[in-house]
């Protein structure tokens, strides 16, 4: 994998362009101090953020999925849409998961086996507050207070892994730090949903956003970048 940008100060600890080892990806991964959220996604060159099967694991590449797994191991939780939970077939593993479902529906797939499991809803689901449910807000899940509440808990990385609509909101909501995008060398076509569902953000002009990095191996580009707060 070869850095053919990095943007931080050069009076800070930064890795020399060129390729780069694991060492050097941990340090250029590495959330901000303070912690933050930070969304991570895999789109194709045209813009898809799924498959033809409707599934980000169909087009992601073994540079994205290195990366993932690096993402999952320094972020202290993940926090996830229950339908990309239940499409990617999500289950328990190292890092705690917080499933967030209006409806209250926590997926099969992690309903067992080793790994903590959080399923985050809204009083109108009906479900009561426990160790394994959060109840924040009444008609909808509210993310500022499900954030806070990890950074309470002593989990202020929050790595976002979707789908779309909850990337969206967490946006709407000012919530995302920063943001992993891996493109993918790869054309879909189709009408696949975007990286973000919803309605138009921040007005006719969108959010700007600022480049951290940018590594690229075998066609697959992947970056970080920034939202100025």
């Amino acid at each position: 994998m070869r850095l053919l940008l990095d943007s931080r100060s050069p009076a800070s600890p930064t890795t020399a362009l060129g390729e780069v080892g694991d060492d050097d990806l941990t340090r250029l991964y590495a959330w901000p101090e303070g912690g933050g959220v930070r969304a991570n996604f895999v789109s194709t060159l045209d813009g898809s953020a799924a498959g033809g099967d409707g599934r980000s694991g169909s087009i992601n590449t073994e540079a994205d999925g290195r990366v993932f797994h690096l993402q999952r191991e320094l972020a202290d939780c993940v926090l996830v849409g229950a339908g990309t939970a239940r499409a990617e077939g999500y289950r328990p593993g190292a890092t705690p998961i917080f499933v967030v479902s209006g409806r209250g529906h926590l997926p099969e797939t992690l309903t067992s086996g080793e790994g903590d499991v959080v399923l985050v809803t809204c009083a109108s689901s009906g479900l009561e507050p426990s160790d394994d449910v959060w109840v924040e807000g009444e008609d909808e899940v509210d993310l500022r207070a499900v954030v806070a509440r990890l950074h309470d808990a002593g989990m202020p990385c929050v790595l976002a892994e979707g789908g779309p609509s909850l990337f969206h909101d967490l946006l709407a909501a000012g919530l995302v730090d920063e943001l992993a995008l891996t493109l993918a060398p790869r054309l879909v076509g189709g009408d696949a949903t975007r990286v973000v569902a919803g309605t138009p953000l921040d007005g006719a002009s969108g959010l700007a956003t600022e480049l951290v990095h940018l590594l690229e191996e075998d066609g697959s580009l992947l970056t970080l970048w920034r939202l100025p707060r």
